[in-house]
C-alpha cells in the first residue's frame, strides 16, 4: 500500500458527505475515514454538519469545538462580522502520535428553540463560502450529515451539488435501511434535476452477520463498501473518543476504503440505475408485507372521553406568517405566490415587501432576492426559477418582472 496517496489538486478538494440514520455512528465513520485520509498524505476537513456539534470530537480527543453559527453570532453582537476569519471556525490537530495533521468545523446551529437547524446548515456553507471554501489548499472535505435527508437545508450537498459523492451508513435494522432508502431517493431525484452529486454506496456499520442490508444493497442497486463489524473495544474507543484506527483489524477496513476512494476504484453506480424502493417493496426484504386494510379511525366522542365535544376552530399552517416574520401583512395575491414558491420549489420566503413602482421583492433563505413584480404570469415566473434551481448555477438576485427577459446573477 502507497504510504502517499493523493488525489485532488489544490483548490480542488473532492467533497464527500456521509449520511443515515441518526445514532448509527456517523461521527464515528466520518472521523476514522478522514484520520486513514490524512494519513494517506492528504489535507483533510471534517465538517460536522449537525446542529448537536459532536460530530470532531472523537477527531480532537474529547475536544468539543466551537461552533461556527455560535462564533459568527459572538461577532455579530459585537458589530465585528466582518472581521471574521477562517482561523476563528476552522481548528486543527494532531492524530495517531503526530503521524498526521487534520481539520476540522463544526457549523452547528441556530439556539435551542429559536430557528431551523437545516437554514442553519445553508448559511454555515454560505460563510463558509465566503471565507474562501472552495479556494483552500484541501484534497477532502468529508460532510457528517445529521441523520435522514429531513429538508431542504439538510440537503444541501444534494441539492446544490456541493457533495461530489455521498457514502449512506446503515446497519442490518429497518429503521436505518429506511433512511437509506429514503436517502437514496433524494439523491436520485436531485440527479434526475440535472444534479451532479453521486452515490458510491452503503457501508454497513456494526455488522452482525444477518446480511440484510446486502439483500437491501441488491435490490436498490448500491454496492456495499464496507461491514464494520459490531465490536465490544471499538465502541468502547468510540466512547472514549478514540480513534478505531488503533485496532489493526479496523485499521484495515478503514484502509482498504480509503485507497478506494482516492483512487476512485469503488464499484461504479449508475445514478438512473439505483432504484429506491416503494413501501411494500422495502417491507419484502425483511420478509414482512403491509396489510391490505384500513385502520378504523378513532371517534370524537372516544377522544374526548364520551364528553359532548368543544368547538375548536379549524387551525390553518400559517406557513406564510411564519416564513416572512414580522414583515407586514401581505395581500392574498402575494400571498398566493409565496404559497406557490414554497409548494413547488421549497423556496422559504424570509422577507417580502411590497412597493407601488417594483411591486412584491422577496428574499428567500435570507440571502436571496426575486424582484417578483405582480403575479401575473405566475406559471412563467415558477418555471424561470425552477429551471434555475436546476441549472445548479448560483445566484444572489432575479428579476422576473419581465419574464420573456429575465435577469440574474
Amino acid at each position: 500500500m502507497p504510504a502517499n496517496l493523493k488525489s485532488a489538486p489544490p483548490g480542488a478538494a473532492r467533497m464527500l458527505a456521509v449520511y443515515g440514520k441518526g445514532g448509527m455512528g456517523k461521527s464515528f465513520f466520518t472521523t476514522n475515514l478522514v484520520s486513514k485520509l490524512a494519513l494517506l498524505g492528504n489535507r483533510v476537513l471534517q465538517l460536522g454538519c449537525d446542529p448537536k456539534h459532536d460530530s470532531c470530537n472523537a477527531l480532537f480527543g474529547g475536544v468539543s469545538l466551537p461552533t461556527l453559527g455560535d462564533v459568527w453570532r459572538a461577532f455579530k453582537e459585537a458589530g465585528r462580522e466582518e472581521e471574521l476569519q477562517a482561523q476563528h471556525v476552522i481548528f486543527k490537530t494532531r492524530i495517531m502520535d503526530g503521524a498526521a495533521t487534520v481539520y476540522g468545523c463544526e457549523i452547528g446551529g441556530p439556539e435551542v428553540g429559536r430557528g431551523c437547524g437545516g437554514r442553519g446548515i445553508t448559511f454555515g456553507f454560505d460563510l463558509l463560502e465566503k471565507l474562501g471554501l472552495s479556494q483552500w489548499a484541501l484534497d477532502y472535505v468529508v460532510m457528517d450529515f445529521l441523520g435522514d435527508v429531513v429538508c431542504g437545508g439538510f440537503a444541501t450537498p444534494l441539492s446544490r451539488s456541493l457533495a461530489e459523492e455521498v457514502i449512506i451508513l446503515c446497519g442490518n435494522d429497518r429503521q436505518s435501511l429506511y433512511a437509506a432508502n429514503n436517502i437514496a431517493s433524494a439523491a436520485r431525484y436531485f440527479a434526475a434535476m440535472g444534479g451532479r452529486t453521486r452515490l458510491l454506496g452503503l457501508v454497513v456499520n456494526r455488522d452482525d452477520g444477518s446480511g440484510v442490508a446486502a439483500r437491501f444493497a441488491e435490490r436498490i442497486n448500491l454496492p456495499i463498501l464496507a461491514s464494520i463489524p459490531l465490536d465490544r473495544t471499538v465502541r468502547e474507543l468510540a466512547d472514549a473518543c478514540k480513534l478505531a484506527l488503533t485496532e489493526p483489524r479496523f485499521d484495515a477496513i478503514f484502509e482498504r476504503l480509503a485507497h478506494q476512494i482516492v483512487t476512485r476504484t469503488t464499484p461504479p453506480v449508475e445514478m438512473a440505475a439505483v432504484r429506491p424502493l416503494e413501501y411494500r417493496e422495502f417491507l419484502s426484504v425483511f420478509g414482512a408485507d403491509e396489510p391490505d386494510i384500513v385502520p378504523e379511525g378513532a371517534c370524537a366522542e372516544e377522544l374526548f372521553g364520551g364528553q359532548v365535544a368543544p368547538t375548536v376552530p379549524v387551525l390553518e399552517l400559517e406557513l406564510i406568517s411564519r416564513a416572512v416574520g414580522d414583515q407586514p401583512e401581505l395581500d392574498p395575491a402575494a400571498r398566493r405566490v409565496v404559497k406557490r414558491l414554497l409548494k413547488d420549489l421549497g423556496m422559504y420566503v424570509t422577507e417580502a415587501s411590497q412597493d407601488p413602482r417594483k411591486g412584491l421583492t422577496l428574499t428567500v433563505d435570507g440571502h436571496t432576492t426575486i424582484c417578483f413584480g405582480d403575479e401575473d404570469e405566475l406559471d412563467s415566473k415558477v418555471a424561470i426559477l425552477a429551471a434555475l434551481q436546476k441549472s445548479g448555477e448560483p445566484f444572489r438576485y432575479v428579476d422576473l418582472r419581465r419574464p420573456a427577459s429575465p435577469v440574474y446573477r
